[in-house]
Protein backbone atom coordinates (compact mmCIF):
# COMPACT_ATOMS: atom_id res chain seq x y z
CA UNK A 1 0.00 0.00 0.00
CA UNK A 2 2.59 2.58 1.03
CA UNK A 3 4.51 1.83 -2.27
CA UNK A 4 1.58 2.18 -4.61
CA UNK A 5 1.04 5.89 -2.28
CA UNK A 6 4.59 6.99 -3.19
CA UNK A 7 4.07 6.07 -6.97
CA UNK A 8 1.39 8.15 -6.91
CA UNK A 9 2.84 10.44 -4.89
CA UNK A 10 5.52 10.44 -8.01
CA UNK A 11 3.23 10.49 -10.79
CA UNK A 12 1.53 13.82 -9.17
CA UNK A 13 4.75 15.57 -8.89
CA UNK A 14 5.90 14.30 -12.65
CA UNK A 15 2.35 15.55 -14.11
CA UNK A 16 2.64 18.74 -11.66
CA UNK A 17 5.73 19.32 -13.52
CA UNK A 18 4.75 19.06 -17.00
CA UNK A 19 1.81 20.71 -16.40
CA UNK A 20 3.83 23.96 -15.48
CA UNK A 21 5.39 24.49 -18.95
CA UNK A 22 8.40 26.23 -19.07
CA UNK A 23 11.39 26.58 -16.85
CA UNK A 24 12.54 29.94 -16.37
CA UNK A 25 15.13 32.22 -14.71
CA UNK A 26 14.66 35.65 -13.28
CA UNK A 27 17.21 38.22 -13.23
CA UNK A 28 18.70 41.39 -12.23
CA UNK A 29 16.42 44.77 -13.61
CA UNK A 30 17.75 45.76 -17.01
CA UNK A 31 17.82 45.37 -20.80
CA UNK A 32 18.50 42.41 -22.40
CA UNK A 33 18.71 40.75 -26.25
CA UNK A 34 16.94 37.71 -26.75
CA UNK A 35 14.71 35.37 -29.69
CA UNK A 36 10.93 34.43 -28.67
CA UNK A 37 10.62 30.96 -27.96
CA UNK A 38 7.07 30.90 -27.26
CA UNK A 39 3.95 33.02 -27.15
CA UNK A 40 0.86 33.08 -25.64
CA UNK A 41 -1.76 35.43 -26.75
CA UNK A 42 -4.48 34.74 -24.40
CA UNK A 43 -2.25 35.36 -21.19
CA UNK A 44 -0.25 38.47 -23.45
CA UNK A 45 2.53 36.35 -22.23
CA UNK A 46 5.88 35.29 -23.61
CA UNK A 47 8.92 32.95 -23.01
CA UNK A 48 12.26 35.12 -24.13
CA UNK A 49 15.08 33.05 -24.72
CA UNK A 50 18.02 35.37 -24.01
CA UNK A 51 22.37 35.63 -25.41
CA UNK A 52 23.37 33.93 -22.18
CA UNK A 53 20.89 30.87 -22.56
CA UNK A 54 18.31 31.96 -19.82
CA UNK A 55 14.29 31.50 -20.22
CA UNK A 56 12.66 34.83 -19.05
CA UNK A 57 8.92 34.80 -18.85
CA UNK A 58 6.84 37.99 -19.38
CA UNK A 59 3.05 39.02 -18.55
CA UNK A 60 2.39 42.06 -20.39
CA UNK A 61 1.24 44.72 -18.28
CA UNK A 62 -1.18 47.95 -19.58
CA UNK A 63 2.27 49.69 -19.36
CA UNK A 64 4.08 47.43 -21.66
CA UNK A 65 5.74 49.46 -24.39
CA UNK A 66 5.96 47.11 -27.66
CA UNK A 67 7.51 48.61 -30.61
CA UNK A 68 8.79 47.61 -34.36
CA UNK A 69 11.08 50.40 -35.90
CA UNK A 70 10.00 53.11 -33.06
CA UNK A 71 6.46 52.90 -33.69
CA UNK A 72 3.85 50.96 -31.23
CA UNK A 73 2.48 47.97 -32.66
CA UNK A 74 -0.29 45.02 -31.59
CA UNK A 75 0.76 42.15 -29.11
CA UNK A 76 -0.56 39.97 -32.25
CA UNK A 77 2.54 41.05 -34.34
CA UNK A 78 5.06 38.84 -31.81
CA UNK A 79 6.26 35.54 -33.07
CA UNK A 80 8.41 32.47 -32.15
CA UNK A 81 11.97 32.96 -33.89
CA UNK A 82 12.14 37.28 -33.54
CA UNK A 83 14.57 38.96 -32.07
CA UNK A 84 13.68 41.34 -29.46
CA UNK A 85 15.19 43.75 -26.70
CA UNK A 86 13.01 43.82 -23.30
CA UNK A 87 13.62 45.78 -20.51
CA UNK A 88 12.47 44.44 -17.54
CA UNK A 89 11.72 45.22 -13.58
CA UNK A 90 12.70 42.69 -11.29
CA UNK A 91 9.56 42.45 -8.57
CA UNK A 92 10.49 39.61 -6.31
CA UNK A 93 10.56 36.45 -8.12
CA UNK A 94 8.61 38.09 -11.34
CA UNK A 95 9.58 40.28 -13.97
CA UNK A 96 7.95 43.21 -15.42
CA UNK A 97 8.27 43.82 -19.14
CA UNK A 98 8.82 47.86 -19.15
CA UNK A 99 9.07 47.62 -23.06
CA UNK A 100 9.56 45.22 -25.49
CA UNK A 101 11.70 45.64 -29.16
CA UNK A 102 11.08 44.08 -32.11
CA UNK A 103 14.44 43.82 -33.59
CA UNK A 104 13.52 42.45 -37.23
Amino acid sequence: MKSLIKKGLFLSTVILFIACGESTDVVESGTYQGTIKKVEAEKTEIYVSTEDDKTLELYFTETTSLTRNGSEVDFSELKEGQKVEVEVEKNGKRLDPLSVKIME
